[in-house]
């Protein structure tokens, strides 16, 4: 007679049900704001559509239970096991030595039902088919399991803080000067936009907001204009403060043992990240051009095993917007190492041509067009504006080119002077970027490949752009604009194994070949 078996199947939280039935919140909100614009009359349509989400109902609720019913996990002695399925059932199974990120997600909806959702992250899963999910568990449930799964993390040496970093309501400072300032206001008037087109309200038929238009273009433009812009800048601000604390609300960064790196964070919607050590291949530096004049930064992992290239964006954040020593200690407790990289005193420069190429690109893709259209217009529509508006075009073109051509040539120099390398330890360090400079300390053993780019215009001008192939973050991490003379000996140094048997010395004689008069420096031979 066999025995209990030792590890058995575990089933998924009985809230399951009602958090699949959560999407109808939006229709049904819908459906209750247009009652309320009718004045309560209810038109066919709506009950239509009334009857429509009865019916969705009725079939989430039979799909949930179905799938709830057979839907079970369980942890073995050496592997995570998933089954699911009703007719044709599914069994995934995933080593735990495999198994590199373990993370806990809850959206307001989980969190007012006390469940949350578990992710476990594989070595190697660069897609969704690397990845397990179950899909509501009991808060404490998912604690457990997820200290199950991270058991076979390794002990090392200890260290004397674990927690690298805590939120401080003073960085708050910080999020305006990011991009939601201004985009997150007409993303927000969209979203709203797109809301009330879809119960049937058009907002430019709303009283209050065609009297808004109408005194907008009826008052002094010189003031209006600039008062408009202040208020998107102050609505904006608003709603900036607002995600920020909203996305890092009891942020805490720590290392739960030697081995595993822990994000949590939110307020509405909870997040905890983990990420394995030995899957964290370097990190990244982040400075907007706002926020770096603000003198702040932001920290991303560059690691495997955060899913695709959407999820790893927003699961590899290490740090909100702080300060700029903030950040850069933070980046030196992630990477252990005994001297900072982003320490390093000076970066190698790059060749002064790139300077050249980009005050060239600045002036033709943003001074020439916009000076030329103006131009045009004024000499096209004369007959319409007369000798007075083409003037005023004119003088718009002129202005246009100075003012433009001087931010231009302001942005390439601070585009080059962002422009380095260096090897610092371990580590190659890549920096580059103005609107967003970035500043990347990746380890060395973690190079795959490279890839040397270059276009007729790189060639002429003697540069080339390597890329570092890696298993994690972007995937290829780019080093722009080098000495095409210098390149394959940086790749050689950074990664040693990779380039060698491409690589010709000056002097040798390749096989098969005759040795020549005189001998020249090939610093990559094709194959």
């Amino acid at each position: 007679m066999n025995g209990p078996d030792p590890f058995p199947w575990r089933r998924l939280d009985p809230r399951t049900l009602l958090v699949h039935c959560g999407w109808m919140a939006a229709p049904l909100g819908s459906l209750a704001l247009t009652a309320l614009a009718t004045g309560g009359r209810i038109t066919t349509e709506a009950w239509i559509t009334l009857i429509a989400l009865g019916a969705s109902f009725a079939a989430v609720t039979l799909a949930g239970l179905v799938r709830w019913a057979r839907t079970d996990f369980r942890v073995t002695a050496d592997s995570f096991e998933v089954r699911s399925g009703l007719l044709t059932r599914r069994l995934r199974s995933v080593p735990l030595h495999r198994i590199r990120t373990v993370d806990l997600t809850a959206t307001p909806l989980h969190r007012v039902l006390g469940v949350t959702v578990l992710r476990a992250g594989t070595a190697g899963s660069g897609e969704r088919g690397g990845e397990l999910s179950l899909e509501a568990l009991r808060v404490a449930e998912a604690d457990r399991l997820r200290a199950e799964l991270l058991a076979r993390a390794g002990a090392g040496a200890g260290t004397e803080d674990p927690v690298l970093a805590r939120i401080s309501w003073r960085w708050l400072r910080y999020a305006p000067l990011t991009f939601w300032v201004v985009g997150g206001v007409f993303v927000a008037a969209g979203s709203a936009y797109r809301a009330l087109d879809g119960i049937g309200i058009e907002p430019w038929k709303i009283g209050f907001v065609q009297r808004a238009f109408l005194e907008f273009g009826d008052s002094m433009l010189w003031l209006t204009i600039p008062a408009a812009l202040l208020a998107v800048l102050a609505l904006g601000s608003v709603g900036a403060i607002i995600l920020y604390v909203e996305n890092w609300w009891q942020y805490c960064l720590e290392w739960t043992d030697t081995q595993t790196l822990r994000v949590r964070r939110g307020l509405f919607t909870t997040r905890s990240v983990t990420i394995e050590r030995a899957r964290l291949r370097g990190v990244l530096l982040r400075e907007p051009l706002l926020l770096r004049a603000g003198g702040g930064a932001l920290v991303r992992a560059v690691a495997g095993g955060l899913g695709n290239r959407e999820e790893n964006r927003r699961r590899s954040a290490l740090m909100p917007p702080a300060p700029r020593r903030d950040a850069l200690r933070v980046a030196s407790g992630v990477l252990r190492t005994p001297q900072s990289p982003f320490a390093a005193s000076e970066l190698t420069p790059h060749p002064r041509v790139a300077l050249r190429r980009r005050r060239v690109r600045g002036l033709l893709f943003a001074v020439l067009p916009g000076t030329v259209v103006l131009v045009v217009l004024g000499a096209v529509l004369r007959g319409v504006l007369g000798d007075s508006g083409t003037r005023v075009l004119l003088h718009c073109a002129w202005i246009y080119a100075v003012v433009t051509t001087l931010v231009v040539l302001w942005l390439a120099r601070d585009a080059y002077r962002s422009l380095g390398h260096g090897i610092h330890g371990r580590h190659l360090v890549i920096r580059s970027g103005t609107f967003s400079r970035d500043t990347l300390a990746l380890q060395r053993d973690a190079i795959a490949a490279w890839t040397f780019t270059t276009s007729p215009f790189t060639r002429r001008a003697g540069l080339v752009t390597l890329t570092a192939a890696v298993s994690a973050g972007e995937d290829g991490y780019r080093l722009p604009d080098l000495a095409a003379g210098t390149a394959p000996a940086l790749a050689a140094a950074a990664a040693p194994g990779i380039l060698e048997e491409f690589l010709v010395q000056p002097g040798a004689v390749p096989p098969g070949e005759a040795p020549p008069g005189r001998h020249r420096a090939d610093p990559l031979r094709s194959r």
